[in-house]
């Protein structure tokens, strides 16, 4: 199943990147939607290239019920981020794979950053694939709503955490 969503913050690609890349707005996030920071980890500073981990646990309810049948009550998600170092206009890229212990499920997806001056355009695309026979296709078409809702809500609560953190 495929995801796409795409919005405009009102800061620059680099100040973006640090707010995606800051511990604090992570765990604001996770507690957002009912969940919990469990470890977070960054390697390098967000100048260049740099990777970061985050594990959370988020509760299933907003998920359908063949979903939570196969998962429980809450689902242990790892994201691991690679982002690629800025481009000369400060643009570039994060490739993002997220996946949910216990789940067959797995996602990837590419997070673009397009400066444009003071503004940043968050792109994201990418694709939810279950492993699963016979069931793998609804699994999947049942997750990605819901895991693209959670990545657009990271960019809302961006421009939130901007305005709050100048």
């Amino acid at each position: 199943m495929a995801l796409t969503a795409s919005t405009t913050l009102s800061a620059t690609a680099q100040r973006v990147t640090d707010v995606f890349a800051d511990e604090e707005f992570v765990k604001h996030v996770s507690f957002t939607v009912g969940g919990e920071l469990k470890s977070f980890e960054i390697s390098g500073p967000t100048t260049g290239a740099f990777t970061t981990k985050t594990v959370r646990t988020l509760p299933t309810t907003r998920m359908p019920e063949i979903a939570r049948k196969v998962v429980g009550a809450t689902l242990t998600v790892t994201q691991v981020e690679q982002w690629s170092a800025p481009a000369a206009d400060g643009s570039r890229s994060n490739a993002i794979k997220l996946t949910v212990a216990g789940a067959p499920l797995d996602v990837a997806a590419v997070q673009k950053l397009t400066a444009s001056g003071e503004s940043t355009l968050v792109e994201l695309s990418g694709e939810v694939k279950s492993a699963i026979p016979f069931l793998g296709a609804k699994i999947a078409s049942a997750a990605e709503p819901v895991i693209g809702k959670a990545l657009n809500l990271q960019a809302t609560l961006a421009q939130e955490w901007l305005n709050e953190h100048p």
